[in-house]
Protein backbone atom coordinates (compact mmCIF):
# COMPACT_ATOMS: atom_id res chain seq x y z
CA UNK A 1 0.00 0.00 0.00
CA UNK A 2 1.09 3.60 -0.41
CA UNK A 3 0.39 6.14 2.16
CA UNK A 4 0.32 9.65 0.64
CA UNK A 5 -0.80 11.77 3.64
CA UNK A 6 1.25 11.64 6.97
CA UNK A 7 3.11 13.32 9.26
CA UNK A 8 6.14 12.03 10.80
CA UNK A 9 8.57 14.80 10.17
CA UNK A 10 9.78 15.81 13.63
CA UNK A 11 9.71 18.93 14.93
CA UNK A 12 7.80 20.94 11.85
CA UNK A 13 4.32 20.68 12.46
CA UNK A 14 2.26 18.96 15.25
CA UNK A 15 3.11 15.43 13.75
CA UNK A 16 6.05 13.79 15.63
CA UNK A 17 7.24 15.17 18.17
CA UNK A 18 11.27 14.23 17.75
CA UNK A 19 13.15 11.78 15.36
CA UNK A 20 12.89 8.87 18.14
CA UNK A 21 8.89 9.35 17.37
CA UNK A 22 8.93 9.75 13.96
CA UNK A 23 11.32 6.59 13.82
CA UNK A 24 8.39 4.76 15.39
CA UNK A 25 5.47 5.91 12.81
CA UNK A 26 7.42 5.22 10.01
CA UNK A 27 8.28 1.20 10.94
CA UNK A 28 4.66 1.02 12.51
CA UNK A 29 4.03 2.01 8.29
CA UNK A 30 5.90 -0.68 7.00
CA UNK A 31 4.91 -3.35 9.28
CA UNK A 32 1.22 -2.80 8.53
CA UNK A 33 2.30 -3.26 4.59
CA UNK A 34 3.01 0.64 3.32
CA UNK A 35 6.10 0.59 0.85
CA UNK A 36 5.80 4.48 -0.02
CA UNK A 37 5.08 6.87 2.72
CA UNK A 38 4.30 10.68 1.32
CA UNK A 39 5.41 12.83 4.87
CA UNK A 40 2.98 15.91 4.15
CA UNK A 41 3.64 18.90 6.25
CA UNK A 42 1.17 21.44 7.24
CA UNK A 43 1.23 24.77 5.50
CA UNK A 44 -1.38 26.81 7.28
CA UNK A 45 -1.84 29.56 9.37
CA UNK A 46 0.42 28.21 12.22
CA UNK A 47 3.42 25.81 10.89
CA UNK A 48 5.40 27.09 8.36
CA UNK A 49 6.20 25.02 5.04
CA UNK A 50 10.16 25.23 4.58
CA UNK A 51 11.06 22.97 1.99
CA UNK A 52 14.66 22.82 1.97
CA UNK A 53 14.30 21.98 5.93
CA UNK A 54 11.87 19.06 4.80
CA UNK A 55 14.08 17.80 2.48
CA UNK A 56 16.99 17.59 4.97
CA UNK A 57 14.63 15.78 7.90
CA UNK A 58 13.19 13.54 5.45
CA UNK A 59 16.73 12.09 4.10
CA UNK A 60 17.68 12.12 7.72
CA UNK A 61 14.93 10.07 8.32
CA UNK A 62 15.04 7.86 5.50
CA UNK A 63 18.84 7.29 6.74
CA UNK A 64 17.81 6.17 10.47
CA UNK A 65 15.46 3.72 8.95
CA UNK A 66 16.60 2.43 5.68
CA UNK A 67 14.99 0.87 2.44
CA UNK A 68 11.52 0.79 3.94
CA UNK A 69 9.15 2.49 3.43
CA UNK A 70 10.30 4.51 1.04
CA UNK A 71 9.81 8.07 1.99
CA UNK A 72 8.85 11.25 -0.31
CA UNK A 73 8.00 14.80 0.78
CA UNK A 74 4.53 16.47 -0.36
CA UNK A 75 2.43 19.14 1.86
CA UNK A 76 -0.84 18.98 3.49
CA UNK A 77 -1.84 22.57 1.63
CA UNK A 78 -3.91 25.00 3.55
CA UNK A 79 -5.91 27.68 1.19
CA UNK A 80 -5.14 31.33 1.65
CA UNK A 81 -4.13 34.42 0.47
CA UNK A 82 -0.62 34.27 1.66
CA UNK A 83 -0.18 30.47 1.04
CA UNK A 84 -1.90 31.13 -2.65
CA UNK A 85 1.05 33.91 -2.86
CA UNK A 86 3.69 31.01 -2.18
CA UNK A 87 2.34 28.99 -4.62
CA UNK A 88 2.95 31.53 -7.19
CA UNK A 89 6.70 31.65 -6.26
CA UNK A 90 7.39 27.89 -5.77
CA UNK A 91 4.75 25.82 -6.90
CA UNK A 92 6.50 22.06 -7.16
CA UNK A 93 8.00 22.30 -3.37
CA UNK A 94 4.32 21.56 -2.45
CA UNK A 95 3.24 18.91 -4.58
CA UNK A 96 3.51 15.41 -3.79
CA UNK A 97 7.11 14.07 -4.83
CA UNK A 98 7.36 17.60 -7.48
CA UNK A 99 4.86 16.08 -9.13
CA UNK A 100 1.31 17.21 -10.52
CA UNK A 101 -0.61 16.62 -7.46
CA UNK A 102 -1.35 19.27 -4.75
CA UNK A 103 -2.87 17.96 -1.10
CA UNK A 104 -5.49 21.07 -0.88
CA UNK A 105 -7.31 21.54 3.11
CA UNK A 106 -9.92 23.75 3.10
CA UNK A 107 -11.26 26.09 6.19
CA UNK A 108 -12.92 23.88 8.74
CA UNK A 109 -16.12 26.52 8.58
CA UNK A 110 -16.09 28.14 4.80
CA UNK A 111 -15.44 27.59 1.34
CA UNK A 112 -13.63 30.24 0.07
CA UNK A 113 -15.11 32.58 -2.58
CA UNK A 114 -12.18 32.22 -4.71
CA UNK A 115 -11.80 28.55 -4.86
CA UNK A 116 -13.13 28.63 -8.29
CA UNK A 117 -10.40 30.96 -9.18
CA UNK A 118 -7.82 28.94 -7.18
CA UNK A 119 -8.93 25.55 -8.93
CA UNK A 120 -8.94 27.17 -12.27
CA UNK A 121 -5.45 28.61 -12.07
CA UNK A 122 -4.25 25.14 -10.97
CA UNK A 123 -5.77 23.23 -13.72
CA UNK A 124 -4.15 25.95 -16.21
CA UNK A 125 -0.70 25.00 -14.42
CA UNK A 126 -1.75 21.05 -14.56
CA UNK A 127 -1.74 20.98 -11.26
CA UNK A 128 -4.37 18.21 -9.87
CA UNK A 129 -5.97 19.50 -6.59
CA UNK A 130 -7.08 16.29 -3.63
CA UNK A 131 -9.28 17.41 -1.24
CA UNK A 132 -8.27 16.23 1.96
CA UNK A 133 -9.94 14.80 4.88
CA UNK A 134 -13.54 16.19 3.36
CA UNK A 135 -15.47 13.33 5.80
CA UNK A 136 -14.13 15.50 8.76
CA UNK A 137 -14.88 18.80 7.07
CA UNK A 138 -17.67 20.45 8.87
CA UNK A 139 -19.01 21.88 5.76
CA UNK A 140 -19.23 18.96 3.69
CA UNK A 141 -21.09 17.52 6.74
CA UNK A 142 -23.76 20.41 6.35
CA UNK A 143 -23.31 19.57 2.77
CA UNK A 144 -21.98 16.01 1.61
CA UNK A 145 -23.23 17.17 -2.02
CA UNK A 146 -20.93 19.38 -1.83
CA UNK A 147 -17.99 16.64 -2.79
CA UNK A 148 -19.81 16.14 -6.04
CA UNK A 149 -19.66 19.81 -7.17
CA UNK A 150 -15.78 19.80 -6.77
CA UNK A 151 -15.49 16.24 -8.28
CA UNK A 152 -17.07 17.27 -11.45
CA UNK A 153 -14.92 20.25 -11.46
CA UNK A 154 -11.61 18.17 -11.62
CA UNK A 155 -10.77 17.89 -7.70
CA UNK A 156 -9.55 14.46 -6.72
CA UNK A 157 -10.86 13.10 -2.91
CA UNK A 158 -8.77 11.81 -0.12
CA UNK A 159 -10.65 10.34 2.75
CA UNK A 160 -8.86 9.14 6.10
CA UNK A 161 -8.45 5.84 7.23
CA UNK A 162 -9.17 5.75 10.39
CA UNK A 163 -12.58 7.91 9.63
CA UNK A 164 -13.73 4.86 7.37
CA UNK A 165 -13.39 2.28 10.37
CA UNK A 166 -15.11 4.90 12.55
CA UNK A 167 -12.36 6.48 14.34
CA UNK A 168 -13.93 9.96 13.95
CA UNK A 169 -17.01 9.53 14.46
CA UNK A 170 -20.54 8.07 12.91
CA UNK A 171 -20.86 11.13 11.14
CA UNK A 172 -17.22 10.68 9.08
CA UNK A 173 -17.57 6.88 8.74
CA UNK A 174 -21.30 7.34 7.48
CA UNK A 175 -19.97 9.90 4.89
CA UNK A 176 -17.02 7.46 3.99
CA UNK A 177 -19.49 5.16 2.54
CA UNK A 178 -22.09 7.78 0.86
CA UNK A 179 -19.16 8.95 -1.15
CA UNK A 180 -17.82 5.66 -2.07
CA UNK A 181 -21.63 4.56 -3.38
CA UNK A 182 -21.51 7.66 -5.58
CA UNK A 183 -17.79 6.75 -6.90
CA UNK A 184 -16.32 9.71 -4.80
CA UNK A 185 -13.28 8.84 -3.38
CA UNK A 186 -9.82 8.68 -5.24
CA UNK A 187 -7.58 7.78 -1.51
CA UNK A 188 -7.38 6.67 1.35
CA UNK A 189 -4.50 7.39 3.27
CA UNK A 190 -3.93 7.75 7.52
CA UNK A 191 -3.17 11.24 8.06
CA UNK A 192 -0.93 10.05 10.91
CA UNK A 193 0.17 12.01 13.51
CA UNK A 194 1.64 9.95 15.72
CA UNK A 195 1.59 6.15 16.91
CA UNK A 196 -1.24 5.75 19.23
CA UNK A 197 -4.23 8.11 18.80
CA UNK A 198 -3.66 8.81 14.77
CA UNK A 199 -1.16 5.74 13.84
CA UNK A 200 -0.15 4.70 9.97
CA UNK A 201 -2.10 2.21 9.76
CA UNK A 202 -4.14 1.47 6.35
CA UNK A 203 -4.11 -2.61 6.31
CA UNK A 204 -7.78 -2.48 8.35
CA UNK A 205 -9.16 0.33 5.62
CA UNK A 206 -8.01 -2.23 3.04
CA UNK A 207 -9.23 -5.37 4.46
CA UNK A 208 -12.66 -3.29 4.91
CA UNK A 209 -12.96 -2.43 1.47
CA UNK A 210 -12.47 -5.58 0.26
CA UNK A 211 -14.67 -7.25 2.43
CA UNK A 212 -17.69 -4.59 1.31
CA UNK A 213 -16.67 -3.51 -2.20
CA UNK A 214 -14.50 -6.17 -3.36
CA UNK A 215 -10.62 -6.17 -3.72
CA UNK A 216 -9.86 -4.43 -7.15
CA UNK A 217 -11.83 -0.94 -5.33
CA UNK A 218 -9.49 -1.96 -2.21
CA UNK A 219 -6.27 -1.94 -4.86
CA UNK A 220 -7.15 1.11 -6.89
CA UNK A 221 -7.99 3.08 -3.51
CA UNK A 222 -4.89 2.46 -1.54
CA UNK A 223 -2.20 1.31 -4.59
CA UNK A 224 -2.59 1.99 -7.81
CA UNK A 225 -4.20 5.77 -7.16
CA UNK A 226 -1.43 6.41 -5.00
CA UNK A 227 1.00 4.79 -7.19
CA UNK A 228 -0.07 7.00 -10.15
CA UNK A 229 0.05 9.94 -7.71
CA UNK A 230 3.58 9.65 -6.50
CA UNK A 231 4.89 8.99 -9.82
CA UNK A 232 3.42 11.63 -11.85
CA UNK A 233 1.11 9.67 -13.76
CA UNK A 234 -2.94 10.04 -14.82
CA UNK A 235 -5.17 8.02 -12.65
CA UNK A 236 -5.77 5.11 -13.69
CA UNK A 237 -9.40 4.31 -15.27
CA UNK A 238 -12.31 4.32 -12.54
CA UNK A 239 -16.14 4.20 -12.16
CA UNK A 240 -17.89 7.29 -13.35
CA UNK A 241 -19.60 9.73 -10.23
CA UNK A 242 -23.29 8.29 -9.70
CA UNK A 243 -25.65 11.39 -9.91
CA UNK A 244 -26.06 12.87 -6.01
CA UNK A 245 -29.69 14.16 -7.35
CA UNK A 246 -32.48 11.81 -5.37
CA UNK A 247 -34.85 10.19 -7.00
CA UNK A 248 -38.51 12.31 -7.47
CA UNK A 249 -40.57 10.31 -4.90
CA UNK A 250 -43.69 9.01 -6.19
CA UNK A 251 -46.96 9.55 -5.14
CA UNK A 252 -49.94 7.11 -3.64
CA UNK A 253 -51.50 6.69 -7.29
CA UNK A 254 -48.58 6.85 -9.40
CA UNK A 255 -49.49 3.18 -10.24
CA UNK A 256 -52.51 4.33 -12.23
CA UNK A 257 -50.18 5.84 -14.55
CA UNK A 258 -47.79 2.73 -15.10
Amino acid sequence: MIDIHCHPLPGVDDGAEDFEAAIGMCRLSAVDGVTHLVATPHCNYHFNFDFELNQTKLAELQAGLGDTPKLLLGCDFHISYDNLQRLDQNLRNFTINQTQYLLIELDDHFVPQQLDQVLYKLQVAEVLPILTHPERNPVFRRKPDLLATWVARGCLAQLTAQSYGGGFGEEARRLCTLWLKHNLVHFFASDAHDERHRPPLLSSCYERLTEEYGQDVAERLLVKNPEAVINGRPLPPGPEPIDFKKPKRKGWFSFLRS
